[in-house]
């Protein structure tokens, strides 16, 4: 995990989640680039913002022991906790037989359903070649609409060859993608901000309430 904070205070705080599974990987490049571009943007719309990096591989044991506890604890629980305040999200992921990866899958099950609703969520995956892509529509996209984040439109696909490309290839090259799906993503942030997710006790009325009337 590792943090990047903008100078001049903090407006927006983002949380850039990459499922890659080597180290260093060409997933956690994508997701940093994405991080930075959504930086940029929001820098260009007057605004700083905390940047929280998270390697899922780091929490991999944490995440298995959540899945059959049914209760995240240690670092992880302090992870979940800073996602679901997060103004913004990047999710980068490996692909694997047409989808993504088994670890970033098992982390979306111990997330709580309802915590990212409305959440602007940037998508990038990772794969050796341009056929892979569209599992990021068919696969990731779906994914995070069914926990009702506000997906950006623009999501970003990174094959072996899009490294060494330029901006004048096809698609307007990488670098081009990314500032592309930053910009949506900043402006998406800089529209909302999060209060996190609701107190489930909210409601609850206190014993001074309940017995005031005795």
């Amino acid at each position: 995990m590792t943090q990047q904070t903008t100078p001049g205070g903090t407006d927006r705080r983002l949380v850039v989640v990459s499922a890659g599974l080597s180290k260093p990987s060409s997933t956690r490049l994508l997701a940093d680039r994405l991080g930075e571009a959504a930086v940029r943007e929001l820098g260009a719309l007057g605004l700083s913002a905390d940047v929280e990096t998270v390697e899922l591989r780091d929490h991999a044991h944490a995440v298995v022991d959540a899945m059959l506890t049914g209760f995240p604890t240690g670092d992880l629980a302090g992870v979940l906790d800073r996602l679901y305040a997060a103004d913004g999200i990047v999710v980068a992921t490996p692909l694997f037989t047409t989808t993504y990866s088994g670890l970033l899958k098992s982390f979306v099950d111990v997330l709580d359903k309802d915590a990212l609703t409305g959440t602007p969520v940037l998508l990038g995956a990772t794969g050796g070649a341009a056929r892979h892509s569209l599992a990021l529509e068919y696969s990731l996209r779906p994914l995070f609409t069914y926990l009702r984040a506000d997906v950006a439109t623009t999501s970003v696909f990174a094959a072996t060859d899009d490294w060494a490309a330029g901006e004048s290839d096809a698609g307007g090259g990488l670098p081009r993608r990314i500032a592309r799906a930053g910009r949506e993503l900043a402006e998406k942030v800089a529209l909302r901000t999060n209060d996190g997710p609701a107190d489930p006790f909210a409601d609850t009325p206190d014993f001074t309430a309940l017995l005031g009337g005795l």
